[in-house]
């Protein structure tokens, strides 16, 4: 992560803040200069502390460490490391990864709805009126909702979190936007030492979680299998090396359980599966009731994962249709290949997406894609353009990727039919989006 620059001799100003911006900011200016602000909210006087930006700088990053002038939309926030008020006291800066719980969740939706209008306006050249979805009837104020988790180990052992693009790491005792599931496992009460980083996935069906331990360098096995003995049961443990690519059993399975829509899935190590406990029920309905699947047509499932969206929509089109379903993924896509066995009607490929399109034969009736944050990018909407589609779903979980590929399928002629924005990542400023595009 980048550390923060020198700023200035004064690192404190006193600001008035004005628009939302995307990636948790909030717009405010000092003497000409763009500041971006974290931890604020429209209309707030507040007093920050630049983080990041030189006398030179076109812009400065800055934290609010006071609230001078306070909106009424702003609450105490509900985890204490993650508030930059309570941390600004303690000389230290928040924990990231709960930017906005400072914010009303009414108030959040309706700050995100604006950021979306403002980046298809500003990259898509669509002016649009955007309402952001709960993710479900019962948001519990926007916790407890996350069903992955990762955390970083401080120098004493400790279970820790980063602070905003900072690698100062800070300990934490519990995450209360995660599952119950998660906090149960109190891993803050261990010691950690061998251990670089821990991720966690608790699937929202109530299937055994499991537990990554990335060790640090020279860890010892004996070691890591006296932290595993100390993680409570039913929890898997398993020890996973990123530069290896190799993932190693502790105790249980390499892999979780997930379900959803009557369709069972198994999601090894690291593998991609929607964070929110209620996201892939909510995005599986998006998804089958704008593309709307018949019997025999020809549909590709691009960066497809582990077949979330695969085996739906392999059992519309049923066996007199095709789905070809591509993940970059190896080990995501073995995944893929052992949730759709017995479906002969999806053509599994794993391999970058424009590099399947390229070699791929044929013509496609309808398309999904979920791409990372990055987006997809002109090539493969020029790619997708070319084999005919009649619609296409996208599932974005970034608006401004979204809408910088939302203008090149405009050029092409396509045209936004629908488009529906979720709260999938209350408390933080992420959301998620399906957009129905249908050729001109």
């Amino acid at each position: 992560m980048p550390q923060a620059t020198e700023p200035t001799r004064n690192p404190d100003l006193e600001l008035t803040v004005s628009a939302p911006a995307h990636g948790g900011h909030f717009i405010a200016r000092h003497e000409g200069r763009v500041v971006f602000v974290r931890h604020a909210l429209p209309g707030e006087r507040v007093r920050a502390r630049v983080t990041e930006g030189t006398p030179d700088a076109g812009f400065w990053r800055a934290d609010t460490v006071e609230v001078l002038e306070a909106s009424p939309h702003r609450v105490q926030h509900p985890w204490r490391p993650a508030d930059a008020l309570l941390a600004a006291q303690t000389g230290q800066p928040p924990v990231g990864g709960a930017e906005f719980g400072h914010i009303a969740l009414d108030e959040q939706r309706s700050l995100k709805a604006a950021i979306f209008e403002e980046q298809l306006r500003r990259l898509a050249g669509v002016e649009r009126r955007v309402s952001v979805e709960p993710a479900d009837a019962n948001d519990d104020g926007g916790l407890g909702w996350r069903t992955r988790a990762a955390f970083a180990v401080d120098s004493s052992g400790r279970l820790a979190m980063n602070a905003h693009r900072s690698d100062q790491l800070i300990p934490v005792d519990v995450m209360p936007l995660a599952v119950p599931a998660i906090n149960e496992l109190r891993l803050w009460e261990l010691d950690l030492g061998p251990v670089s980083r821990v991720e966690v996935a608790a699937p929202a069906n109530g299937s055994a979680p499991l537990v990554l331990l990335v060790p640090a360098p020279g860890a010892s096995p004996r070691r890591l299998g006296a932290i595993a003995e100390r993680i409570p049961s039913p929890a898997s443990v398993a020890v996973w090396d990123p530069e290896q690519q190799q993932l190693t059993r502790l105790r249980g399975r390499t892999w979780v359980a997930e379900s959803c829509g009557g369709h069972e899935y198994r999601v090894t190590g690291e593998g991609f599966w929607q964070i929110h406990r209620a996201a892939p029920q909510v995005l599986t309905q998006a998804v089958l009731a704008g593309v709307k699947p018949q019997p025999g047509q020809r549909v590709a499932d691009l960066y497809a994962g582990a077949g979330l969206f695969t085996a739906p929509l392999a059992a519309a089109v049923g066996n007199s249709g095709t789905v070809l379903s591509v993940e970059g993924s190896p080990g995501t896509s073995r995944d893929a290949r052992k949730n759709l066995h017995g479906m002969p009607q999806v053509e599994i490929v794993q391999g970058k997406v424009e590099r399947v399109l390229h070699r791929h034969h044929g013509g496609l009736d309808a398309v999904v894609l979920d791409p990372p944050r990055a987006g997809a990018g002109r090539k493969v909407v020029e790619q997708l353009h070319n084999k005919g589609p009649g619609v296409v779903g996208y599932v974005a979980c970034d608006p401004a990727s979204f809408a910088r590929d939302l203008g090149y399928f405009l050029e092409l002629g396509w045209q936004l039919q629908d488009l529906r924005v979720f709260d999938l990542y209350p408390n933080t400023h992420h959301m998620e989006s399906f957009a129905l595009l249908v050729r001109a």
